[in-house]
């Protein structure tokens, strides 16, 4: 029997195998090596619109970076680029949809950089999934409870919340665990104090021996 009958009878048979790899298998993969970055618009007491881009590393679920303004031109978000990627830190890979506030200048940044990047599909939320929970916690667990000021005042709130969100926050696609875990030995021991956050609206637990310093979060 010739090979060529073979194959023409076993390929009727055969489960098609795909060619390529998945996007949710490519993310798993290299999550390690991925950056994605995004636009939150918010609102000042004035109901005058005020931007944040947040700069999110996948693998951790880190917040790299944030930036604030009123105008976010293009020359400002390759700057923001530029100031998230200090001494060569930088992804293999970056996440951007394909809004016209990234312009040219942006991709000349990231190209400088090595950086491939890599634009969703036009209204596919999910494709930038990561950042886009991201956004949404902001609001639900921050912005939804101030009334802002101006881009100091927005400033100053997202730093907090980027302490909170990278050195206390558990997150459950991290099976509860930390972006940034403490590399202070941790101890069984000592009252569990609650330092405020935000203002009280969030609290950080951590241990403080007697007569000692409080320590980073209980273990």
């Amino acid at each position: 029997m010739a090979k060529s009958t073979i194959q023409k009878y076993s390929n009727q048979v055969r489960s098609p195998i795909p060619t390529k790899q998945t996007w949710a298998t490519f993310l798993r993969n290299h999550a390690q090596d991925i950056w994605a970055v995004d636009f939150l618009q918010t609102y000042d007491l004035f109901f005058r619109a005020i931007f944040v881009f947040v700069v999110i590393e996948l693998g951790s679920r880190r917040l790299v970076h944030f930036g604030v303004t009123r105008s976010p031109n293009e020359a400002w978000v390759a700057q923001q680029l530029r100031e998230a990627t200090p001494f060569g830190e930088r992804p293999r890979f970056l996440i951007r949809d394909n809004d016209t506030k990234f312009g040219d200048a942006f991709d000349r940044v990231a190209e400088g950089s090595d950086i491939d990047v890599l634009t969703t599909p036009y209204q596919a939320p999910k494709a930038n999934a990561i950042c886009e929970r991201f956004l949404g916690s902001v609001r639900r667990e921050c912005l939804d409870f101030f009334l802002i000021l101006n881009e100091r005042h927005l400033r100053k709130i997202m730093k907090q919340y980027q302490a909170y969100f990278n050195e206390a926050r558990p997150h459950q696609g991290l099976k509860q665990r930390i972006p940034c875990p403490s590399t202070q030995p941790q101890l069984n021991t000592g009252t569990i104090i609650a330092h405020p956050v935000l203002g009280g609206l969030h609290h950080d637990y951590r241990r403080q021996t007697a007569g000692g310093p409080s320590l980073p979060r209980a273990a």
